[in-house]
């Protein structure tokens, strides 16, 4: 007897790969505005952090077109994301202002 329930989340099978690619360059969209907007504000070390976000996200997307394993494109994400969230984090600690000629610079 096989009564074991499927797995939660199971009725995701059903969603088809490019509606995946969507959601995940959508989120690439959205990391790179971040992206912006943190370097602009004199972080650019957070900045890299986003980038390696997206990094992350593109490697999701090779394995919905089909051109790598689940496993090895979540891995890989995984690592990127961790990677992303210490670099974001260390790079807020410290503001890069850049240096205006004729005002004095406070350091």
């Amino acid at each position: 007897m096989d009564d074991v329930a499927p797995p939660f989340g199971s009725f995701m099978e059903a969603m088809p790969h490019w509606a995946f690619i969507i959601i995940h360059s959508v989120l690439i969209v959205v990391a790179l505005l971040l992206y912006m907007r943190t370097r602009n504000a004199g972080f650019p070390n957070a900045a890299t952090g986003f980038l390696l976000f997206v990094v992350a996200e593109l490697s999701y997307i090779t394995y919905h077109a089909h051109q790598t394993h689940f496993l090895f494109a979540h891995i890989i994400a995984e690592v990127c994301d961790v990677l992303a969230l210490v670099t974001i984090a260390l790079g807020l600690s410290r503001r890069v202002t850049p240096v205006v000629p004729g005002t004095p610079q406070h350091r």
